[in-house]
């Protein structure tokens, strides 16, 4: 960091509106069925990635781009070849290239893209203005010669560029390893499950259970109160309390009262592209509720719930689904069959052993908190902290 203060020594910094510095432009809609994966172009709306690519281009490239609409409205992207920005893009482009660094800016928009994703307008579609994004304040390095200020620039450029490079290197390492490690866990994981006719008893999972039932989708969701849970908020096997969703108190103790969750509730997708999907239910997520895309499973006090679990997680659920929803057009499981899920339920000591071993290697590769995750998570918030402290300039 000395380095760059030795950079900086000399500098004055200018803060300006964007709209000042920067040309800012709505894209064009081009429907869905116009747009082909095998054209050249990519196009560009309000997502985090393409939704497709398009025949034809409306901008050049070099152009920072910002999602206006939807979920994602705030977040930053750069894009150096021809693209189409579509009618839920910004697409800024720097008035003086010879003052001001394309590249600079887009790095300075991104250590700031959660200020921007939080200033979304709420009502039916979430969304950032383009007045909203005009006014957003950029540092200018002011000095009498503008070649030591673009030179500047270009070299803050140049350092977090090497940065990304070889951040994104370690964690495309780190994420092969994750990958790896998983397909090693699901391998031991159905070996240690798999038994012989006659080995152990076999029982229903209704045999297992106080309760199977599902969810029941709220008239109306709340901005804060009691957690509702939704697929979505699925890390692997645990709950991410950072993508719940919301219901008042007299929703959740009237309208949904039949499906209010209980401490290590399994927590089942029962329909949709994501069917078989499972989680537990966290006390800390208490007191919530859930969908009707989701079955409550609710063991009995004396049975193994982390044994069980496992076992849903592994082959055996998921040849039961296709076997029993097998040409289907919309992919469902129903409680009944649920009830009637055998699964083999070997001795007491025998499922916590198996649960001791399973739990070691899931650890390694589902937990944020310890394991492989949690390095990944440590290398890009590395990376953040310190493209933050390059490009922090105090107003």
């Amino acid at each position: 960091m000395s380095y760059l203060k030795g950079l900086l020594k000399g500098i004055d910094i200018e803060w300006r509106p964007l709209g000042e510095v920067a040309k800012i432009t709505i894209g064009e809609f081009v429907h869905q069925n116009n747009q082909d994966n095998e054209a050249e172009f990519p196009v560009y709306n309000g997502g985090i990635t393409p939704t497709g690519n398009y025949n034809k281009f409306n901008n050049t490239g070099n152009k920072i781009i910002v999602s206006a609409r939807g979920a994602n409205a705030g977040f930053v992207n750069r894009i150096s070849k021809p693209y189409w920005a579509g009618n839920s893009c910004y697409s800024i482009e720097i008035n003086d290239p010879y003052r001001l660094n394309w590249i600079f800016i887009y790095y300075f928009l991104k250590a700031n893209e959660n200020k921007l994703i939080g200033s979304q307008q709420k009502g039916g579609i979430p969304a950032v203005s383009k007045k909203q994004m005009e006014a957003f304040p950029i540092p200018i390095l002011f000095q009498e010669d503008p070649v030591k200020s673009i030179e500047i620039q270009k070299e803050i450029v140049r350092i977090l560029d090497k940065f990304t490079e070889l951040t994104a290197e370690l964690t495309a390492e780190l994420t092969a390893e994750l990958t790896a490690r998983k397909k090693q866990y699901n391998y031991y994981r159905d070996q240690l499950l798999s038994f012989e006719v006659g080995e152990v008893e076999w029982k229903t999972l209704g045999d297992l259970t106080s309760l199977i039932t599902k969810g029941t989708t709220p008239k109306k969701y709340a901005d804060n109160g009691i957690a509702f849970i939704k697929t979505e908020a699925f890390d692997g096997k645990y709950i991410n309390p950072l993508k719940l969703s919301f219901i008042d108190e007299e929703t959740h103790t009237k309208e949904l009262k039949r499906s209010i969750l209980d401490r290590n509730d399994i927590l089942i997708t029962i329909a949709g592209a994501t069917i078989g999907k499972c989680a537990i239910v966290p006390k800390e997520v208490l007191p919530a509720n859930t969908n009707q895309a989701l079955a409550i499973i609710r063991l009995k006090e004396d049975v193994n719930v982390k044994y069980v679990f496992h076992l849903i997680r592994s082959n055996y659920l998921k040849k039961y689904i296709e076997q029993n929803i097998k040409g289907s057009a919309q992919p469902n499981l129903n409680l009944e069959q649920l009830n009637n899920f055998y699964i083999p339920y070997p001795s007491p000591e025998e499922q916590s052993r198996i649960v001791s071993i399973l739990d070691k290697f899931d650890t390694l590769t589902t937990s944020i908190s310890e394991g492989l995750p949690k390095e990944i998570e440590f290398r890009k918030k590395q990376y953040e902290y310190y493209r933050d402290l390059l490009l922090t300039f105090n107003p």
